[in-house]
């Protein structure tokens, strides 16, 4: 019992709008804890004391393209860009110029340059030049790393609409160290580590936790598989904003204008046998391979996020609401092990248990990690990618959070009410691991159950009796 109370008062604690400040105690009293017939372990009734809580109204992306050689070889990153930002704001019709702030994620381009471009990105868009713009890096998670600041930003009444965003053209910048490199760093075994290539960390997870070829393969064909099925049965046309461009022929020069509304990665017929194939890239004696690796990729995304009473005033539909974000660090050594710390560390402060997620986007930067967060957290892997992963889809590093949020956030929407809680999760480079919570948006309403209960009866549901 003193567990279940503890979780209320978390979620409690959580719930709390930035804008008051009334006591935990005040907050308790406006807020009437029921047991959900539907054994939900965090059913609550929310009183218009809660309007104020962050939520998302719109979640694109653009298709994601093999860099170097699909759709977006020839596209500049801040058309790339533009697309979903102006998709943000056409399909909700919010005024750009009500936008408190951009934030972009973004990893391989030079600092300076990207900012530029992002900034280009919005006025080609339609945003007034009094919407402002900036940048985030927090390497693989630094387009989820974008939507948790606007988040938090909100939260804390700096402006109430903003937008998280995520793009990477890694056709126009590889993945390369400028520069010499400190040699202070041979002196630190953890630093040294930081500049380990990313598919060596893979064979370390691999190596170190059992992790075999075949696992990982299969792990491979499964979000091939699936993400094959998904794009057959038209679920990601409601998270994908075809972009117009071009395609240069690199033998003559001529443009071929095109519209790209696919994602140009996903083999439908990949199998285990034709990936045991294939040679180790990083290791001789290794497991990590082209084919049980996340893709080089072109993409970007974006989420419009405001507060609960904006979007209701606009009568906008919700379609997640904000729950907990949590970065964790570990031994950059395995870095891929990340999303096996950071999942619980944010599925804990909103109060939940790993058993009342119903849906995971867990990057698969290599299969081998992938595979062993999921061993490691004793995941159902019917709750996770659903629809695909990177392996298949691709892994456009700074665009990749915001692209697994519309993802999970438009799965969510299709499940109804089957689908209460969702989390999206990666690995970064140089060891670390994020996570975030969401909710679906109208489960709130549509789930909350407001049957009047005992006085006496102080658990938050009824499976925590």
């Amino acid at each position: 019992m003193d567990k279940a109370i503890e979780r209320q008062r978390v979620l409690l604690q959580h719930l709390r709008p930035s804008q008051t400040s009334s006591s935990l105690e005040n907050i308790e009293s406006s807020i009437s804890a029921s047991v959900c017939s539907a054994g939900d372990s965090a059913a609550y009734q929310r009183t218009s004391v809660f309007g104020d809580d962050v939520v998302i109204v719109a979640a694109y992306r653009t298709p994601l393209c093999k860099a170097k050689r699909g759709g977006f070889k020839d596209t500049y990153p801040d058309d790339i860009l533009a697309a979903v930002l102006k998709a943000v704001i056409e399909k909700t019709n919010v005024n750009p110029s009500e936008v408190g702030d951009i934030v972009v994620g973004s990893v391989l381009a030079p600092g300076s340059q990207r900012a530029s471009e992002c900034r280009m990105a919005a006025f080609y868009a339609g945003f007034p030049e009094t919407v402002p713009i900036r940048t985030v890096n927090r390497q693989c998670s630094s387009g989820l790393q974008a939507v948790a600041d606007v988040a938090a930003a909100i939260k804390a009444g700096f402006y109430d609409i903003g937008i998280g965003a995520g793009l990477e053209s890694m056709t126009t910048n590889p993945m390369a160290w400028e520069g010499s490199v400190n040699p202070k760093v041979k002196s630190m075994v953890q630093a040294q580590d930081c500049l380990l290539p990313m598919g060596i960390t893979s064979e370390n997870v691999a190596h170190r936790f059992g992790v075999t070829r075949q696992e990982q393969d299969q792990a491979a064909v499964d979000s091939h598989r699936k993400a094959a099925a998904a794009t057959a049965s038209g679920k990601f046309k409601d998270e994908i904003i075809p972009v117009a461009t071009k395609i240069v022929d690199p033998k003559t020069g001529d443009e071929k204008p095109v519209t790209i509304s696919v994602d140009d990665g996903i083999r439908p017929n990949a199998s285990v046998s034709d990936l045991a194939k294939l040679k180790p890239v990083f290791k001789k004696s290794g497991t990590t391979t082209a084919g049980n690796s996340s893709q080089v990729t072109d993409g970007a995304g974006a989420v419009l996020l405001m507060k609960r009473s904006i979007a209701m005033q606009k009568g906008l539909p919700i379609l997640g609401v904000f729950r907990t974000f949590a970065a964790v660090g570990v031994d950059p050594a395995i870095m891929g092990i990340g999303p096996a710390v950071a999942i619980p560390a944010a599925v804990k402060s909103a109060g939940l248990e790993l058993e009342d997620i119903d849906l995971f986007e867990i990057n698969e930067a290599f299969a081998s990690q992938f595979v062993y967060c999921r061993k490691k957290l004793e995941l159902d892997p019917e709750k996770i990618n659903v629809n695909g992963g990177a392996m298949a889809i691709g892994h456009p590093l700074g665009a990749t959070g915001a692209r697994c949020v519309a993802t999970l956030l438009h799965e969510m929407k299709r499940r109804g009410k089957d689908c209460r809680f969702g989390v999206v999760s990666m690995c970064i480079g140089t060891g670390m691991g994020a996570a975030a919570v969401f909710e679906r948006g109208d489960s709130c309403d549509e789930l909350r159950n407001a049957r009047k209960i005992d006085s006496h009866n102080h658990l938050l549901s009824k499976d925590a009796l």
